[in-house]
């Protein structure tokens, strides 16, 4: 997948086509045959004449709760401030897969996958695939170890297997995750014929092989500056764990996380935005980024 071009010119008018129309209109009103990870082999990030150079980049939204406000920010209004920033900024051949998670012990569509694109045409219908189904459980965690699953063991990416580059996984969402999978869960979800117990920790460390894993810890919610959430995070990612007060920056944020870790000077990725966008962004990024230094070593 991936093979298509990203273009203003589409992005524009499929934002008019949503001019007027409810969530619920846009959104699919039960999982999508394209989106369903039962049987899931591989989700495939390929290198093409029109992108030789493809780098993966996966982000999973919570779509429990008040979080569908995410996926519809990104499909209304962000898409192009997504790619606009990524390309203006030397990240040449991007190829976004939007896939969505939820609770897999309450929720009936815990794991939704999409496909690795470029084209705005392509990325739109990804996004307008998900199912916000608005669930969850109440108990402060939620299945972000699923995107972690599918990372680590149903994704193809040339990036890492041609040329050694990794990937990016963001995970978006204002929870912990759970920390492990039982053997019902991974044959209701996946498929699996048969299935052991999985842990996150090792769950996480199959897809670091691969990926930079972040979680971008959406901060305007219940959980808002939860130290309990906030301990877990840090203690699974670290500086890879990003506090972003504006859920309506979570495209900028991303890819100006990817431009840094590609080289790019982070001062030189949010000097294009607005002053307010500029000053979240690097308030989010404050405790690993100073202005016209190169990416930490750990970054590597």
């Amino acid at each position: 997948m991936g093979y298509s071009k990203w273009s203003n010119q589409d992005y524009a008018r499929l934002r008019m086509n949503y001019q007027g129309k409810s969530r619920q209109e846009i959104f699919q009103s039960r999982m999508a045959p394209t989106m369903d990870p039962h049987g899931l082999t591989f989700r495939e990030s390929r290198d093409s004449e029109a992108h030789p150079n493809s780098i993966a980049i996966a982000v999973f939204l919570d779509v429990t709760g008040s979080m569908g406000m995410i996926p519809e920010q990104l499909i209304r209004h962000k898409l192009g401030s997504l790619m606009d920033t990524l390309l203006d900024h030397g990240v040449e051949d991007p190829q976004v897969m939007f896939s969505a998670i939820g609770d897999h012990i309450t929720d009936g569509a815990p794991l939704q996958v999409g496909q690795f694109e470029s084209g705005a045409l392509e990325m739109n219908d990804c996004l307008a695939q998900i199912y916000i189904e608005g669930g969850g459980g109440g108990q402060s965690m939620e299945s972000y170890l699923l995107a972690w699953l599918i990372a680590g063991r149903h994704t193809s990416i040339d990036c890492f297997e041609k040329r050694k580059q990794k990937g990016f996984l963001f995970t978006v969402g204002d929870e912990k995750s759970w920390n492990g999978l039982d053997e019902k869960t991974l044959k209701f979800v996946l498929g699996y014929p048969e299935a052991e117990k999985m842990d996150a920790k090792t769950l996480l460390q199959e897809a670091q092989k691969m990926y930079h894993v972040f979680h971008i810890h959406v901060n305007e919610t219940g959980y808002r500056n939860n130290q309990n959430v906030f301990d877990y995070w840090k203690t699974m990612l670290g500086e890879r764990f990003l506090i972003l007060n504006d859920h309506r920056l979570v495209a900028e944020l991303i890819a100006t996380t990817v431009a840094m870790i590609q080289g790019i000077d982070i001062g030189k990725v949010t000097g294009s935005f607005d002053g307010q966008t500029a000053g979240a962004i690097q308030d989010t990024l404050k405790d690993f980024w100073k202005p016209n230094q190169s990416p930490p070593p750990y970054f590597k």
